[in-house]
Parts: C-alpha cells; structure tokens; sequence
C-alpha cells in the first residue's frame, strides 16, 4: 500500500449535546475557521436542533465547503458538555455527523474524545443527600 502524499487534512472539532449540534472545521493547527455550522441552522424548531437529520444535513453543508476548499480529510473530536453536572456522553447529533462526512467522501482519520472531565473544582448540585428521584 502505497503512502498518499498530497492530502490536505482539517480538524473537525463536534459539540454534541441534547440541546445542539455544532460543527466546527479548522485547519490542522486549530487556529484559523474553514466553516462552523449548527444544527439549528438546518431546521426550524427548537426541539429539532439536536436530532440526527440535523446533524447530518450540517454535515453534507461542511462537507461541500471542505470539497470547494480542497480539503479531503479531517481528524475528528468529539465533546460532550461534560463538567462537573453535564452529561459524559455525547448527544444523537455526534455519530450521524461523523457518518455523514464520510458518505460525502470526506476521510476520516483520528476520531477522540475531548470532554471535559471534572477534578475536584465546584459542588455537584443535589443537595446533602443527592438527587431523590
């Protein structure tokens, strides 16, 4: 297998909460913005903005930006909000950006998560005897 010279690679940074999808391309410094597209650019209702068709339709949008710009392959991060009281996982949005960036011929090479991990910092809320559900 023979080494592929001449890729141009970007850096696709995925905010996927419950709320929102966010799509975020840099360059592969992470310095200068290709293109930032969201879910709730896509559709109109609020309760919309987090779904999969969303997220993928965003995707396809960056997809074609990244194809006019010459970019054929990106490295991915994933995060979740994360925190001391957001969820650790990633919301719907997540896989189906990164399934819909591939479909489009773009290529993906790392894929990590960066959420951000509590150590010590501020008081998780509850209360004195936790959440009673």
């Amino acid at each position: 297998m023979k080494p592929q010279t001449g890729i141009r690679w970007g850096l696709a940074h995925i905010y996927a909460s419950y709320n929102n999808t966010i799509l975020h391309v840099t360059d592969i410094t992470g310095t200068e913005t290709i293109t930032l597209v969201s879910g709730g650019q896509m559709v109109k209702s609020d309760r919309m903005e987090s779904s999969p068709t969303a997220a993928m339709s965003a995707a396809k949008k960056v997809a074609e930006i990244l194809h006019e710009r010459g970019i054929k392959g990106v490295h991915v991060r994933i995060k979740a909000p994360g925190g001391h009281n957001g969820p650790m996982n990633p919301g719907p949005g997540a896989q189906a950006a990164v399934r819909a960036l591939s479909r489009m011929g773009i290529r993906i090479g790392l894929i990590e998560d960066v959420t951000p991990i509590a150590h010590g910092g501020c008081r998780k809320k509850g209360g004195k005897r936790g959440r009673r559900v």
